[in-house]
């Protein structure tokens, strides 16, 4: 029995580099690429150490970074559309071989100068250019000798062909911010300038890596690659649900009933995808169906509630009432679940209306004090103090016992006052 419940991203290698270019730009700050970047960024604090001890954290800390950053282009030319979690794979060799040559490198551009100016933007532009492959090389094989042949240069180069420019814009942008960080930091205190440019630093060469991995990905059977998230997916049966996409899609042009009722069984199994209850909507919505878009928000809403996925399930909300403005989940935790959510993030109209139809649905319900207290927050936020008053002495008359009736009589009395909650 396959193990549904086991789900990740992938993404298809025809995707255009453009496309792959620019939804890279998040990359690093998405998925455990965030708090690992995060992290890396708080420990060059340890350069702040004495002398020895200090040099000796930093090489530490760039190792872990193109640890990292290895696992971060292995991953993408697997075809994982999110970034892998911290130590998932087995790249120390190729971590301290990528720190050896960026520090080697680094070194020779920041000597350059003092030995001839003349040479520097060559020799930074040349570091710039065969860097790309030896990243890559090591990554893949972990092996310093085999990455630092020009011949394996040359053949990695002549394979991507123009798009090989793109990680050797990245190298000379993280060139050009170490020259900057060198020129900058005498201004600055360390405290301020070891998280600025760590933070640049970290950001550019994840993104890089990641971005070598999608090349690589586009053209994985030169590298006689078969990428590990579509073998993945084949025994997870994600690629199952990705067929029966295309097939209702097909289905669908012609008889969009029979199409509608093809994704009935796979929507009852709790794990279907999103894009498959959105196929599912489309497809009602077409036809007119609106009872039943109704019924599959509530039963939605109820999922993503019970999913921790209140941002969607305050999305499903908001469709079901274009569909019908008294629409209201037909759970009271999950109505209020999605009004606290709605408050939090200043959607004060659906936060108000969740509440109100909250209360006039269940005003037996212990929770109706909170419920209240909440709509008066946001009515009292909406510039409407007397309303908010008086639906707070309405709760509080029928709720003489409750635990939060002398909560309920403090904030009537603010309101009253003027005072502000």
């Amino acid at each position: 029995m396959k193990p549904a419940h086991v789900r990740f991203r992938s993404i298809d290698p025809d995707t255009p580099l453009a496309d792959r270019l620019v939804g890279g730009l998040g990359y690093p700050l998405r998925g455990a690429a965030l708090p690992t970047v995060v992290g890396l960024v708080l420990l060059h604090f340890l350069a702040l150490l004495p002398l020895t001890l200090g040099l000796l954290a930093s090489l530490l800390v760039w190792g872990a970074t193109w640890r990292y950053a290895a696992e971060c282009m292995l991953h993408t030319a697997n075809g994982f559309a999110d970034p892998p979690d911290v130590g998932l794979g087995d790249s120390d060799r190729a971590a301290w071989g990528l720190t050896v040559v960026h520090v080697v490198a680094a070194a020779f551009c920041v000597a350059m100068p003092f030995y001839s100016p003349a040479l520097f933007a060559p020799t930074l532009l040349a570091v710039a250019l065969v860097l790309p492959a030896i990243d890559m090389a090591l990554a893949f094989d972990g092996s310093l000798l085999v990455a630092l042949n020009p011949a394996h240069w040359g053949e990695i180069i002549r394979r991507f062909g123009w798009s090989y420019l793109i990680p050797v814009g990245i190298n000379l942008a993280v060139g050009v911010l170490a020259l900057l960080a060198t020129w900058i930091t005498a201004g600055l205190p360390r405290l301020l300038s070891l998280p600025l440019f760590g933070f640049a630093y970290t950001y550019l060469i994840v993104l890089g890596f990641h971005l070598m991995g999608a090349m690589i990905h586009r053209r994985h059977e030169h590298f006689g690659l078969t990428p590990e998230a579509a073998v993945l997916a084949e025994a997870l049966g994600q690629n199952d649900d990705q067929r029966l996409l295309d097939r209702v899609r097909e289905l669908a042009v012609d008889d969009p009933m029979a199409a509608t009722q093809l994704l009935v069984p796979r929507l009852q199994d709790r794990e279907a995808p999103a894009e498959l209850h959105q196929a599912y909507r489309d497809l009602l919505r077409r036809q007119q169906l609106t009872d039943a878009l109704l019924v599959h928000g509530q039963i939605r809403i109820a999922a993503l509630i019970a999913a921790n996925e209140p941002r969607k399930a305050l999305g499903m909300m908001q469709d079901c009432s274009a569909i019908d403005p008294d629409f209201l989940p037909d759970d009271p935790g999950n109505a209020g679940a999605i009004a606290e959510f709605a408050a939090r993030h200043g959607m004060r109209r659906m936060a108000l209306k969740l509440c109100r139809g909250w209360l006039a649905q269940w005003p037996r319900d212990a929770r109706a004090p909170a419920v209240a207290l909440l709509a008066a927050r946001e009515l009292e936020a909406n510039g409407q103090a007397m309303e908010a008053s008086v639906l707070l002495g309405r709760i509080a008359g029928v709720w003489t016992d409750h635990p939060q009736h002398d909560e309920l009589l403090a904030r009537i009395e603010q309101l009253k006052s003027g005072t502000r909650a």
